[in-house]
């Protein structure tokens, strides 16, 4: 056999249509010339002889040339008359923005061999085959068009997209029952998506804002926000980027944009330039144990059991592989240059066959799209350029109400739902993360379905963010949850540490000290950023909002000490008297983190955390926390001369809200004789815990509350457009 042109030692020969692709060598065979021929078997009926890694290459420079015969058997299929039909189409057709070829050109293209070089030369021979299609569908000769498709895999292209379609149709909710389902599209909610790095204080700023001032952060950042049509356009040089990365916290929308990145190509409506976009969940990557190949994870994206995998990778140029979570691969991808492999047809350890394609030794013209959360951001600069990263950052104002719409199919209920979460400030600002909206929306549907009231009936900031917490946990795998009660305690004692100093983000000494350089663990609930120091580049780590970490900070003094976290357990204080004490006098701030306490004195409320993460929560603060509330000059205020004591600070109130324990409240108000407030425009979440109270109070005897008002749903609406309004004058 000649061995092909120069150049090339060796030639890859199909001897019959394989049906599965995981290849084995299984010998060398020596020929006549004294080369070796590696004989590579496939478990099914395949067998394929490469002389040299070179035979590849060389089979895919022969399948261009039987790209061009096939098209000039087209072009042969036509009369005279309807090739001149054909030219004259191709002369003014602007193909894919393209510039078409000149009329001077066709003219001198006066055989179907002719034309076939002519339309090669300019366009190339595998999207001149598309053109050629397009042009014969348009000059109604379909069915050579169809010939031209079955030949050279176009059909197949089509089938795989309607293969994705179906595949990323639909989504289940998290509590789904057996046939539930939502298509995605009805779902899914725009979110803010931002390309490059911003300034550590306006990091800051977000991280703290709460109500309307993260709203007005976060419209700031819808109008700097790009698409994600955008991701991969050419720059000014009309250079594309290669490698993309989106980063977003946990629960902020990463798998649904991956998933809707799927459906948008699939439909035609995004990133036309790719004939397959494959989708490589890493967390089922964990469970791969057996060696396979690039091929064998390409064929499992795939309808049928025989897809044309030499066809479809002869362009690589035409893949994208999006990587979706790449926080959660388990395995080191830092391998030396000698373990790394090439060849798509090559047997090896997921892990090897990721690190290859990451570095773009396998399949280098390909184009990834990869998702992680920040934290992993480190050991993805160790195997991988990344040309263009953006951020999700989460929903605007404008689309946590578009979302509420959309899950509510009620339209009264959605907007009902949305303008009574508008009253709870806290948890209308954790909304802008997906995962937390999807709880708030779930649970008050459940209640609206069953009749409940609202108003009676909300579930407590403490709660909502216990649900938040345990949805992000359910995603860890089982050897991760062994050690996870040690990991959260420290995570807690960090949280801690940074409310008593007032510091939102964390560098790396402070990651380390707390005993958090867990790279499997870090990124849950910690967002890694990278800003510039000087002439150096320096990492941070945050949670996702204050109100998080003020979460983590009150479990802190709830956990039963077992030895297992910090040795300095002094810094901070674990007296929660000290806490108390510092909130009263002066640190404002504390306030959520006081208020979470109280809610993590309902028994409810405990139960579910310790099933969660395995903890131990200890009630004993109960005793302080009452002594606190009756005796502080926060909440109680003695008047005249009998020196009842009245609450004259709403928080109280609040506070109790939170528990949702009839007995504590009761014990709690018995020591007061009523409430003396002034001047607060009560909103709807006021009034409820205010009724809360009232309604378990043991001798109300005045209820003194000069110069307030009480702001009714519709008022709150009102006032929410006339803002809306006034922004934009």
């Amino acid at each position: 056999m000649n061995s092909g042109p120069i150049g090339f030692k060796g030639i890859l020969i199909i001897h019959a249509p394989f049906k599965s692709h995981r290849l084995k060598i299984v010998n060398h065979n020596k020929k006549r010339d004294g080369s070796k021929e590696k004989i590579v078997k496939t478990s099914g009926n395949m067998s394929i002889n490469v002389q040299t890694s070179e035979g590849y290459l060389w089979h895919t420079m022969m399948a261009r040339e039987n790209t061009k015969d096939f098209l000039l058997e087209a072009l042969e299929d036509l009369t005279l008359d309807t090739l001149e039909k054909f030219k004259y189409k191709l002369s003014y057709i602007d193909y894919d923005k393209m510039a078409n070829i000149s009329k001077y050109l066709l003219k001198k293209a006066d055989n179907p061999v002719k034309l076939a070089d002519c339309m090669c030369d300019h366009y190339g021979a595998d999207l001149a085959v598309d053109v050629a299609i397009y042009v014969l569908e348009r000059i109604s000769r379909r069915d050579t068009a169809a010939k031209l498709k079955r030949e050279t895999g176009r059909d197949y292209r089509m089938k795989f997209r309607e293969h994705v379609q179906k595949s990323y149709h639909w989504i289940k909710d998290m509590n789904a029952r057996i046939g539930e389902t939502v298509t995605l599209n009805s779902r899914y909610t725009r979110l803010v998506l931002v390309s490059g790095h911003r300034h550590e204080k306006k990091k800051e700023h977000e991280i703290m804002a709460v109500g309307r001032r993260h709203a007005e952060i976060m419209q700031e950042q819808v109008d700097s926000s790009i698409s994600i049509s955008d991701l991969f356009k050419s720059d000014r040089d009309r250079q594309a980027p290669k490698t993309v990365v989106i980063l977003g916290a946990a629960g902020i929308g990463k798998t649904m944009t991956a998933r809707k990145i799927l459906l948008d190509w699939a439909s035609g409506g995004l990133y036309k330039q790719f004939d397959y976009v494959f989708y490589i969940n890493c967390r089922e990557g964990n469970l791969l144990k057996a060696e396979g190949s690039m091929a064998d994870m390409i064929s499992k994206c795939c309808p049928s059991d025989n897809p044309p995998l030499v066809e479809i990778l002869r362009r690589p140029e035409k893949l994208l592989f999006v990587i979706d979570g790449f926080d959660e691969l388990r395995f080191s991808l830092d391998r030396p240059q000698s373990d790394l492999c090439s060849d798509p047809w090559e047997m090896k350890p997921v892990e090897i066959i990721l690190s290859s394609l990451f570095r773009k030794i396998l399949l280098p013209e390909c184009s990834l799209l990869i998702t992680t959360r920040p934290a992993a951001l480190q050991k993805l600069e160790q195997c991988l350029v990344c040309e263009l990263s953006a951020e999700i950052l989460g929903f605007s104002a404008a689309d946590k109400e578009e979302y509420f719409h959309k899950f509510f199919e009620n339209k009264e209920e959605g907007r009902k739902a949305f303008q009574f979460v508008k009253g709870n400030e806290m948890i209308f600002t954790m909304c802008h993360v997906p995962i937390m909206c999807w709880i708030v929306c779930t649970v008050m549907k459940q209640q609206l379905e069953s009749g409940e009231d609202l108003t009676q009936t909300a579930k407590t900031t403490t709660g909502i963010y216990i649900l938040y917490v345990s949805s992000l946990l359910k995603s860890l795998s089982g050897k991760l949850k062994q050690n996870l009660h040690i990991i959260l305690k420290r995570l807690c004692c960090l949280a801690a540490d940074g409310i008593w100093q007032q510091r939102v983000l964390f560098e790396e000494e402070a990651i380390n000290e707390f005993l958090l350089n867990q790279t499997d663990a870090l990124p849950l609930f910690l967002n890694e950023s990278t800003f510039q120091k000087g002439i150096a580049c320096g990492s941070a780590y945050s949670f996702v909002h204050l109100s998080v970490q003020e979460f983590f900070a009150s479990l802190f003094y709830v956990l039963k000490d077992d030895g297992e976290t910090r040795d300095k357990q002094e810094d901070p204080k674990r007296d929660v008297k000290k806490l108390l004490e510092s909130y009263a006098n002066s640190r404002h701030d504390f306030m959520l983190t006081v208020r979470f306490l109280f809610g993590l004195l309902n028994k409810e409320q405990r139960n579910a955390l310790e099933k969660e993460t395995g903890w131990k929560i200890s009630p004993e603060i109960k005793e302080e926390l009452l002594m606190w509330l009756q005796t502080s000059k926060k909440t109680a205020l003695a008047v005249d001369v009998e020196k009842r004591a009245v609450i004259h600070d709403l928080e109280a109130c609040h506070c109790l809200y939170e528990t949702q324990d009839e007995s504590f409240v009761k014990t709690a108000l018995g020591y007061f004789t009523g409430v003396y407030l002034r001047d607060i425009n009560c909103t709807q979440l006021d009034q409820i815990v205010l009724s809360f109270c009232i309604k378990k109070w043991p001798k109300l005897e005045c209820l003194d509350m000069g110069y307030c008002s009480f702001i009714s749903e519709d008022h709150e609406e009102h006032l929410d457009q006339r803002q809306a309004n006034l922004s934009h004058l």
